[in-house]
């Protein structure tokens, strides 16, 4: 009997990704660099320096510092004004009876500022949110899960993560946990595969906080 979710934050309980991958596509876009939202889909999970990195070598962009501050300033403004949940995530949160964690890659005080932009801070306390900057290894090492389960002395047998990135599952997987690979965000767009997912190791993909309320049953 499943008892405790760790959910990742970002795709998963609001629906961010789709606002970070416009903001850099704006970026880029405005300087004549052909990027789209669905593209960003590619490097959703990372670490936004990880991204920085990886689109300033495959974009030729020698400023890296420069590209990482606007990234961020856009991104904030977008986050601040336009963050809505995940759909059918709070009528989820509203009638499970497990305990609720958090497990991100984002830092602690941007996620307790989506929280409240959402209106999920009273689901979440303040101790039971963990970030990466609370650990030592970034996802897709398992550090932030392991945390969470090492704190808490939670029974992994009776714990489930859920994620919504190759990179997020393969950091479940590597804490010894069931990982469901969760598809309900807006950046899951209708042409990209789940089997991403899949081949990081989720035990299976769910598309609908419905659906998961159907099936934690048998999990």
């Amino acid at each position: 009997m499943i008892k405790n979710i760790i959910f990742d934050f970002d795709g998963v309980l609001v629906d961010s990704e789709k606002l970070v991958g416009r903001a850099f596509a704006q970026y880029l876009v405005d300087r004549n660099i052909p990027f789209s939202e669905e593209e960003f889909a590619l490097y959703a999970g990372k670490k936004t320096i990880h991204i920085i990195q990886e689109l300033s070598v495959k974009f030729n962009i020698e400023n890296q510092k420069n590209f990482f501050d606007d990234i961020m300033k856009i991104a904030l403004d977008i986050f601040v004004n336009e963050l809505t949940p995940v759909p059918g995530a709070e009528n989820f949160l509203k009638s499970s009876n497990c305990n609720f964690f958090i497990g991100s890659n984002s830092m602690k005080e941007r996620i307790l500022i989506g929280l409240k932009k959402v209106n999920f801070e009273s689901y979440f306390k303040e101790d039971k949110i963990f970030s990466f900057d609370m650990v030592s290894n970034p996802k897709p090492e398992p550090d932030v899960y392991l945390k969470v389960i090492e704190t808490y002395k939670l029974n992994k047998d009776e714990t489930i993560i859920i994620e919504d990135s190759a990179v997020g599952v393969t950091a479940g997987v590597k804490a010894g946990v069931k990982v469901i690979g969760f598809t309900a965000g807006g950046h899951w767009f209708p042409h990209r595969s789940q089997q991403e997912l899949l081949d990081a190791g989720a035990s299976l993909i769910i598309d609908s906080y419905i659906d998961l309320s159907k099936k934690i049953i048998d999990l």
